[in-house]
C-alpha cells in the first residue's frame, strides 16, 4: 500500500512541476493550438495556447512507475521488478500517446485543425492496439495466468470465451475485440477533450475507480489468504492499482494548469494516451463491459457524435444538436464553459459511482 501512495504522489509532483516548464518550452517554440472557426466563438481566444501537454502526463506516469519500483525494492516494501501487466499498460499508453503526438505536431506545423488523415491515424492506432493485444495473451505467471483472457469480461471473466472454436480463432477474435475497446475508448476521450479541464477531470475519476478496483482485486485475488469464496483471476492487480493511482496523480497535477482558463491543452497526445490507458485497465482488470458504465461520460459524448452524424445523413442535413460533441451543444445554448465542465464532471462521477456499486454488489451476491 505504501508503494501506491509513493507512485501517486510522485506522478502528481512530476506533472505539477513539469507542466509549467513544458509550457515555457512550447511558448519558445511557438507550438500553439489551432482553433476551428466553426466552433463556439468563445474558443477563438484560445488560439495559440500551448498544446501537447499530454506528453507531461505520460512522462510523469512512466517516471513515477519505475521510480516507485526502485524505491520500493530498495526500502523493502515492494518489488524492484515491474510486472507484465504494468508494462503492457505503459505500452498502450505511450504508444497511443505517440500517435497523438504525431497528430498534434502535424496540426501545429501546418497550422490547421486536421492533423493526420483518418486512414493514417487508424492504421497507427491499429498497429499499437494489435501489438498490445497479442502480447497481453503471453507471459503467464506461476499460476498460469496471462495478463488478459480470451473470455469476454464484465466484473470478471464471463462464460463466453472467444476461443470457443480453438486457440488460434480465439486469439484472432480477442485482437479484434481489444481493438474495438481501444478504438472506442481513445476516440471517446479525444472527443471529450474540447473544454478546459473536461477530459482531465473526468479521467481522474475513472482512474480513481480503477485504483480502488485494483486494490480490491489484490485483496481478493485467487490464491490469496484473504480471499473468500469469490476471487479474481487478475494477473497483477496491485501493479495495475499503482499505475491507476499514478495516472490519477499525474492528471491532478496537470489539471492545475489545464483548468479554465487553461494555460496548456493536453492535445491528442494526452487524450489518446489516456484513452489507451483506460482501455488497458478494462482489458487487464477483466472489466471490459463494465467500462461502458464506468466511462459513461465518454460513451455519452461519443454517442452524441454518432447520433448527430447519422441523423444529418438520414434527414438530408438536419441536426439533433446545435453542435457535436455534446459539450459544445450546451455552450451554444448559452451555458458558460465552466458550468458545462463541472456538470459533466458530476455526470462522470455518477457513472463511476454506479459502476463501483455494481462491481461491489456482484461480489456480495456471489458470496
Amino acid at each position: 500500500m505504501i508503494s501506491l501512495l509513493v507512485g501517486s504522489s510522485l506522478a502528481l509532483v512530476f506533472a505539477f512541476a513539469g507542466t509549467p516548464l513544458f509550457i515555457r518550452f512550447l511558448v519558445r517554440k511557438g507550438y500553439g493550438q489551432f482553433v476551428r472557426d466553426d466552433g463556439p466563438t468563445s474558443h477563438h481566444t484560445k488560439r495559440g495556447t500551448p498544446t501537447m501537454g499530454g506528453a507531461v502526463i505520460v512522462a510523469s506516469v512512466v517516471a513515477a512507475y519505475f521510480l516507485t519500483h526502485l524505491i520500493s525494492g530498495m526500502l523493502g516494501f515492494g518489488s524492484f521488478s515491474p510486472t507484465a501487466s504494468g508494462l503492457l499498460v505503459l505500452l498502450l499508453t505511450v504508444g497511443m500517446g505517440m500517435v497523438g503526438f504525431i497528430d498534434d505536431y502535424t496540426k501545429i506545423s501546418k497550422q490547421r485543425s486536421l492533423g493526420l488523415n483518418a486512414k493514417a491515424k487508424i492504421i497507427l492506432q491499429a498497429v499499437v492496439g494489435i501489438t498490445f493485444a497479442v502480447l497481453a495473451l503471453q507471459f503467464p505467471n506461476e499460476q498460469g495466468r496471462t495478463p488478459a483472457s480470451t473470455a469476454v469480461s464484465f466484473i470478471r471473466d464471463t462464460n463466453f470465451d472467444l476461443a470457443f472454436a480453438g486457440t488460434v480463432i480465439g486469439a484472432i477474435l480477442f485482437v479484434i475485440w481489444s481493438l474495438v475497446i481501444i478504438t472506442g475508448t481513445t476516440n471517446g476521450v479525444n472527443l471529450a477533450d474540447g473544454l478546459d479541464g473536461l477530459a482531465a477531470g473526468a479521467s481522474v475519476l475513472v482512474f480513481g475507480a480503477y485504483f480502488l478496483i485494483g486494490i480490491w482485486q489484490y485483496n481478493q485475488s485467487c490464491g490469496s489468504a484473504d480471499a473468500g469464496g469469490v476471487c479474481y483471476e487478475v494477473r497483477d492487480p496491485m501493479d495495475l492499482a499503482l499505475l491507476a493511482g499514478s495516472m490519477a496523480g499525474a492528471l491532478i497535477g496537470f489539471l492545475w494548469w489545464n483548468t479554465s482558463p487553461a494555460k496548456i491543452f493536453m492535445g491528442d497526445t494526452g487524450s489518446l494516451a489516456i484513452g489507451g490507458a483506460i482501455a488497458a485497465f478494462a482489458i487487464l482488470s477483466r472489466t471490459e463491459l463494465l467500462l461502458v458504465i464506468l466511462a459513461g461520460l465518454f460513451v455519452i459524448i461519443t454517442l452524441s457524435v454518432i447520433i448527430q452524424v447519422g441523423y444529418f445523413k438520414l434527414s438530408g442535413g438536419k441536426r439533433v444538436f446545435k453542435m457535436a460533441p455534446l459539450q459544445h451543444h450546451f455552450e451554444l445554448k448559452g451555458w458558460a464553459e465552466v458550468t458545462v465542465v463541472v456538470r459533466f464532471w458530476i455526470i462522470a462521477g455518477l457513472c463511476v459511482a454506479v459502476a463501483l456499486g455494481i462491481f461491489y454488489a456482484e461480489w456480495v451476491v456471489a458470496l
